[in-house]
């Protein structure tokens, strides 16, 4: 295992009515100038009219901007960070979900930056000597991607993901009766879509991050879990609040302890997010694409494959050789989209998705796993 250094700055709150009880007070610690983020297409959600009200009871004066869908774009980035110097903004809100955070903590960088964020940042990994804008995070959604880990950008049809710890949230605030508010096909899509990420992080872990691997599996044993039983019973609260949980844990930078390199390319996740315009279209490029992926694997790598479909999906090894194993498992996977009403390969996706995906750059079109 590589050497590491472990920074986790953020308060986490996770329960029932956290957000009526606690924001305000964390509002306290910070001026009166606050830049509301929101998801681009739900700025009126219940969420974010709660923070709107605790706001104005707390006599802030809000700028709002939007971000999404499924990853901030460059331009909304920029667009809230002049934002952000014009308004001398003293904290930088989100509420929604990964795309919010995303968002927020890449304005947090811009905000400050000399010079343009995209290349002196996103693509150099410069030194940032400037601390960004404190970020607070209030979670509306089941798909918060990752709260102390890194952040996606979108930039001339490009995905890219950086970890810098300053631009955490400070505090995050997870209120498991806000996911209900989401259509139930929604919640599905976005359970499914943090399975995805966090199955894609499994497969991408390398040589010395055997306790990451370790600590993966039972996370995804459990999201495997939870989403069939939400699926099954949608009215169990206790599954809701145990797979929003899971969900907001698959990012974090404490499964890349030990990584040799920075946060790993996700193609996968890149891929759906590049290709999508909503909801039912990510989910489904995602899982066409993480089957792809899994086939590659399992003729590649059974033994890896193998250990997969032993841990995740409970799959008997005995009489089986690795590379049978290897096809059960994505044979598991496959039965879990199928029950999700998700397809498992290209031709089921729409046409204008199928487009799209055949327009990412050869280095990253993944369509070619199913070959």
């Amino acid at each position: 295992m590589n050497n590491f250094f472990f920074e986790n700055g953020t308060k986490l709150l996770f329960g029932g009515s956290c957000v009526k009880e606690y924001l305000a007070s964390f509002l306290r610690e910070y001026g009166p100038s606050v830049l509301l983020v929101t998801e681009e297409r739900d700025r009126r959600s219940g969420a974010a009219d709660e923070v709107r009200d605790i706001l104005h009871r707390r006599g802030k004066q809000a700028a709002e901007c939007s971000a999404g869908p499924f990853c901030p774009r460059y331009e909304q980035v920029q667009q809230a960070a002049r934002l952000c110097r014009e308004r001398h903004v003293d904290l930088i809100l989100g509420v929604g979900g990964s795309a919010v955070l995303d968002g927020c903590k890449a304005i947090s960088l811009a905000a400050v930056c000399r010079g343009d964020l995209w290349e002196n940042f996103g693509e150099l990994q410069g030194v940032v000597d400037v601390p960004p804008l404190p970020v607070g995070f209030v979670a509306s959604h089941l798909e918060v991607g990752a709260v102390n880990g890194a952040a996606g950008l979108i930039h001339e049809g490009r995905c890219i993901w950086r970890d810098y710890p300053p631009c955490d949230p400070r505090f995050a605030l997870l209120d498991p009766a806000r996911i209900c508010e989401l259509p139930r096909r929604e919640l599905l899509l976005q359970g499914f879509s943090a399975l995805a990420g966090a199955l894609e992080e499994y497969l991408t872990l390398t040589d010395g991050m055997s306790v990451s691997r370790e600590l993966l599996e039972p996370l995804l044993e459990g999201m495997i879990r939870d989403l069939r039983v939400c699926q099954q019973a949608p009215g169990d609260e206790n599954a809701r609040s145990s797979l929003m949980w899971r969900c907001t844990l698959w990012g974090s930078r404490f499964f890349q302890l030990g990584r040799r390199f920075s946060f790993p390319a996700l193609p996968v996740r890149e891929a759906a997010i590049l290709s999508a315009s909503d909801w039912e279209e990510y989910a489904g490029a995602l899982s066409v694409l993480l089957l792809a992926l899994c086939r590659r694997e399992a003729e590649h790598h059974p033994a890896a494959m193998a250990r997969m479909a032993r841990r995740l999906w409970t799959l008997p090894g005995q009489g089986r050789t690795e590379a049978q194993l290897a096809r059960g498992g994505v044979g598991a996977l496959e039965s879990l989209a199928e029950e999700l009403g998700l397809p498992a390969q290209p031709e089921q996706l729409g046409a204008a998705v199928q487009n799209r995906l055949k327009q990412v750059s050869p280095t990253q079109n993944l369509l070619v796993h199913t070959a």
